[in-house]
């Protein structure tokens, strides 16, 4: 199917559906719309767009929730599969697998267009005109420390060399209408192109981007390869470039088709207070950080710009489908590469990515001669060990394809009566996801902890494995057939 390639044909697309909510009422850009995109998760009902925001000029629009779980029914990775050019009834393992595919495809660059042809450039601000209140900049959680101003927007910054150029997603905070301070991790993508400009001592050229093409957010947020330019993934992804267009400030190069663009340079001082804010496992830390300041020197934006927001907390937002879902595509090309048989991957959005399951066939012991299951989930663990994604999620179940890991019920079911504390678990030490809430506060705050691969395997056909009890295994299938066919009845 064809690509969409802005915000506002996304929209299109999941209205649709039926899984979009028009918002007409006035509503306020403090807490207001981020607590009916938080409810609208919580309740799986559809993306809010807020039309009418207090204190803005009208036309200025927030819109929620934008790769959530769907609201449509039997379609509940509608807005992440469509966002990323795939059929709205994708399925977990055919999303996971064609990310996976995708890392070996050779990168497609993007390209340029004239300013006049840039959507992005319809009206451009700069000097005192260039400033975040003329925005609806949200305040996501009562207890965070200020308005966010970056949710579910892209960072773009560019090595000093100019040799990559990184696309990522991490949260800032607003200080006030000309500057603005995030979290840059030396361990993330933006933080280590931030680094060799600190090196320097020179402020990094940035680009903050909000909306354009759907998939971009996506793969933003998504683990590949450092020194890749996300622009290039999603050329491949799409099969075709994508369009960008020259920045105002610098040689950045930033979607046409975005809402708006914020343009400045990143401080080489840690000199902003950041934080706190509510995060992804669902808690509200009480931490704060000191962290670089983004300035803000000039502002392009399309007429009637839309500002996408995904306010993190209890699953299931952004973080959990979109991120967990680039986990679990990294994980499982990297099981491919080491030849191990696998049938997926998934990293259960409902389990607030702090769990990776990794299905594999019922043959695998024919693949793998003379080894047993004990020995299989070693293999997996040392793949897991060398794989920034396999280090993720602290728990990690190895388990038989009968029962699919993005079906919660099944899930649970098998973790329940497959999984033996704590015989069968094997717990490999080093870096792990600080964020991750079910480690401990030493483990998190020195980065390091254990990530536990639990062997769920069943036993060998013949040497123990019992039938499933349930309905498409217990009866024989005419009567199976007789039942479903007087089930209306």
């Amino acid at each position: 199917m064809a690509h969409l390639t802005d915000l506002r044909e996304l929209i299109a697309a999941l209205e649709s559906l039926g899984d979009l909510k028009r918002i007409d009422r006035e509503v306020s850009a403090d807490l207001e719309a981020a607590a009916i995109t938080r409810l609208s998760y919580e309740r799986q009902t559809p993306a809010p767009l807020f039309e009418n925001v207090a204190g803005v000029e009208p036309g200025f629009r927030l819109f929620g929730a934008p790769a959530a779980f769907s609201a449509a029914p039997g379609k509940p990775l509608a807005r992440m599969a469509l966002s990323l050019g795939m059929p709205a009834e994708t399925t977990a393992a055919e999303l996971v697998d064609r990310l996976a595919r995708v890392r070996d495809l050779p990168p497609v660059p993007p390209k340029e267009i004239a300013r006049a042809d840039a959507a992005c450039k319809q009206h451009v601000l700069t000097g005192d005109a260039a400033t975040l209140d003329r925005f609806p900049v949200p305040r996501v959680h009562e207890q965070d420390g200020g308005r966010y101003a970056n949710t579910w927007g892209v960072i773009i910054a560019q090595t000093p060399d100019g040799s990559w150029t990184n696309w990522s997603i991490a949260r800032i905070m607003m200080i006030d209408g000309k500057h603005m301070t995030g979290m840059v991790s030396v361990h993330q993508h933006i933080g280590m192109v931030w680094q060799q400009w600190a090196t320097l001592g020179k402020p990094m050229p940035y680009a903050l981007v909000q909306g354009g093409d759907p998939a971009i957010p996506v793969i933003g947020g998504m683990a590949i390869p450092a020194e890749a330019d996300e622009a290039g993934f999603i050329g491949a992804l799409y099969g075709e470039p994508i369009e960008v267009v020259k920045a105002e400030l610098s040689d950045l190069l930033v979607p046409a088709s975005a809402e708006i663009v914020i343009e400045g340079h990143l401080s080489v001082e840690r000199s902003g207070v950041e934080g706190p804010f509510g995060e992804f496992a669902g808690y509200v830390p009480d931490e704060t950080s000191m962290e670089p300041v983004y300035t803000v020197e000039a502002i392009t934006h399309r007429s009637d710009p839309i500002w996408p927001i995904a306010p993190e907390g209890r699953p299931v937002d952004e973080y959990h489908t979109v991120t967990g879902t680039g986990y679990a595509a990294e994980i499982l090309a990297a099981l491919r590469v080491a030849a191990l048989p696998v049938t997926s991957v998934w990293c259960p959005p409902r389990a607030a990515a702090h769990w990776t399951v990794i299905t594999v066939p019922a043959d695998w012991r024919d693949a793998l001669p003379g080894l047993d299951t004990q020995e299989f989930t070693h293999r997996i663990g040392k793949v897991l060990r060398r794989t920034r994604s396999g280090r993720m999620a602290p728990t990690i179940f190895v388990l038989d394809d009968d029962i699919d890991p993005a079906n919660d019920h099944d899930l649970l079911w098998a973790v329940a009566t497959r999984i033996h504390a704590p015989h069968r678990a094997e717990p490999w030490f080093g870096p792990i996801q600080p964020l991750m809430m079910s480690h401990t506060d030493i483990e998190r705050h020195i980065g390091h902890g254990s990530v536990v691969v639990h062997d769920g395997l069943h036993a060998a056909p013949g040497a123990g494995r019992m039938p499933h009890s349930s309905f498409a295994q217990a009866y024989p299938a005419d009567i199976r057939q007789r039942v479903l066919a007087h089930w209306d009845d």
